[in-house]
């Protein structure tokens, strides 16, 4: 496929800014792949589309408030997003802007209480840092802010503390939310599990990579981020056995999806249990191992996740539905609705 396949235009005003009233609030568009059907319906209306048997994915990654201010000896300030640690204890992190951010640089917050030394220069804004003093994770904590995404243009405040995070987020590690699953609340999740839905839990640890733009005129030719992710063993067979009495196995977003994927890919095409580094990127045509529904929101043009998507609905049908949700008035991205693929 070529990568302008999937543009589509979207008005400013229907990216969303802030977080619906109530998380279960948002509208929901289901695509029927079958019948070709796109039907308007509210969130709340999921128990409907969600069967006695079947499995409910869930990806427990927790954001980080990963976002840091520091200063330059000479006074300058750079912003760092911390993405993730490394055996030896340095850090890659994101630097902006990169060039204040040379090898040798020290960086150090503004209270003195983490200091850092640029010990590698890497490609698009990517820095090794050497920590000198202080404690990442206790600074972060007290000083750190959640990483909103790029297309929400405004500080983030109190209320991104708890919206930005799935109210089932239990392992730090992220520096994006899963926003697939930010529309569910405990008394969902509950009512889902007394209607005979087994909810399972896995981890895929977002990176900054879901934010980048696939910029090669193949899209094949893209290289993913690495991301961390685990698939734990009760988790692949609480699946397997939701397969063979006849259920579905629904992913609660992309990052749900790309775990699975890649559990499949370590075992040689069976769902069973896997967890390290993974690349994984699914462009048309893809055939799907462990993934019979999707629930996701809607996506960026030109992103991994909409290739993704595509992939799975079919990229007819998707830019039907895109250019219905654009019509319709829905609410892109992030804190936006949701879309359920069928």
């Amino acid at each position: 496929m070529r990568l302008e396949d999937l543009d589509y235009e979207l008005p400013p005003e229907l990216i969303a800014q802030h977080p619906a009233e109530r998380r279960d609030a948002s509208r929901l568009m289901v695509i029927e792949r079958a019948s070709g059907a796109i039907r308007d319906q509210s969130f709340g209306d999921l128990r409907a589309w969600v069967k006695a048997g079947d499995a409910l994915v869930l990806n427990e990654t927790r954001v980080r408030p990963a976002r840091l201010r520091v200063k330059r000896a000479s006074g300058g300030a750079v912003e760092l997003l911390f993405v993730r640690p490394d055996s030896s204890g340095d850090w890659t992190v994101l630097a902006k802007p990169a060039k204040r951010a040379r090898v040798g640089e020290r960086l150090e917050a503004p209270d003195g209480s983490l200091q850092l030394e640029v010990i590698e220069e890497r490609a698009m804004g990517e820095r090794r840092m050497r920590i000198v003093a202080g404690d990442v994770a206790a600074v972060l904590a007290s000083r750190g802010e959640i990483p909103l995404p790029p297309y929400i243009h405004r500080a983030p405040d109190a209320r991104d503390t708890e919206r930005y995070q799935t109210v089932y987020a239990r392992a730090d590690g992220a520096v994006a939310s899963p926003t697939a699953g930010l529309h569910f609340t405990p008394g969902m999740l509950a009512a889902l599990e007394r209607d005979g839905t087994s909810v399972t839990r896995l981890v895929l640890h977002v990176g900054p990579g879901t934010f980048r733009p696939v910029t090669e005129s193949d899209p094949a030719r893209h290289v993913m981020d690495e991301e961390w992710f685990d698939v734990p063993a009760v988790a692949a067979d609480r699946l397997r056995a939701a397969r063979e009495r006849g259920g579905r196995i629904i992913a609660v977003g992309t990052t749900s999806v790309r775990a699975l994927e890649s559990a499949c890919d370590a075992n040689e095409g069976a769902l069973r249990a896997a967890s390290g580094w993974t690349r994984k990127y699914i462009v048309p045509p893809y055939r799907f191992r462990a993934v019979d529904a999707l629930l996701t929101n809607f996506h960026l043009p030109r992103t991994t996740l909409l290739l993704l998507v595509a992939a799975f609905a079919g990229e007819a049908l998707l830019r039907s539905a895109y250019a219905h949700a654009v019509e319709s008035r829905y609410r892109f991205y992030s804190y936006g609705d949701a879309m359920l693929v069928v």
